[in-house]
């Protein structure tokens, strides 16, 4: 039986993400599997991957053969290093503890520059944060502006009303005044002819 190292599809339509499964060659691609060794989310910036390391390098010892995609998702988690790393300690170019130190720097220097690409996309997105917040208070302050001047024409219209109404009752109270006014001396004068 061939084995294979592949990827059996999940997730929705333009959300796939992937577990990494080791199954007979001849199965379907999302059918029957030996074993799940990981799963594989491309969705995430970086990928995510999640694999169980030994049982990965345990089917590769025993000959299981990657497909291209789950080659390049090794290679980039160590697999193929400590794989290869292994088998310079069974042909004796160095002991195992050389083998081992190699390895975790190679891991060190991964990881670090796993979480510099994570530092530059929480800065990209602080940054593009920050830019939307500014944005809508550019956007608030300008509403705002254009509130505050409707507001002040709306004062300003009814200051003016009740000033003309003012007027009008100022005009009108002269012209009551000076119709009393003029009928006033009217009735003295009649009221001193008697």
């Amino acid at each position: 039986m061939a084995t294979k190292i592949r990827l059996q599809r999940r997730g929705r339509k333009g959300y796939a993400f992937y577990q990494i499964v080791v199954a007979d060659s001849r199965a379907p691609r999302d059918g029957k599997f030996i074993e799940r060794i990981g799963s594989y989310n491309p969705n995430t910036n970086p990928a995510t991957v999640d694999l169980k390391f030994d049982r990965a390098l345990y089917w590769l010892g025993v000959g299981a053969q990657p497909t291209d995609t789950v080659r390049n998702l090794f290679s980039r988690e160590g697999v193929l290093l400590k794989k290869h790393l292994l088998m310079g300690v069974k042909k004796g170019a160095f002991d195992e503890a050389t083998a081992e130190v190699k390895f975790q720097e190679w891991l060190t220097k991964k990881q670090a520059s796993l979480q510099t690409i994570r530092d530059k996309e929480a800065e990209k997105k602080k940054v593009a944060s920050d830019a939307r917040l500014e944005a809508e208070q550019a956007v608030n302050k300008a509403k705002a502006e254009i509130v505050a001047k409707k507001k002040a024409e709306i004062a300003a219209a009814e200051a003016a009303k009740k000033a003309e109404e003012a007027a009008a009752a100022e005009a009108a109270a002269q012209e009551a005044a000076a119709a009393e006014a003029a009928q006033a001396p009217e009735a003295p004068a009649t009221g001193n002819a008697e």
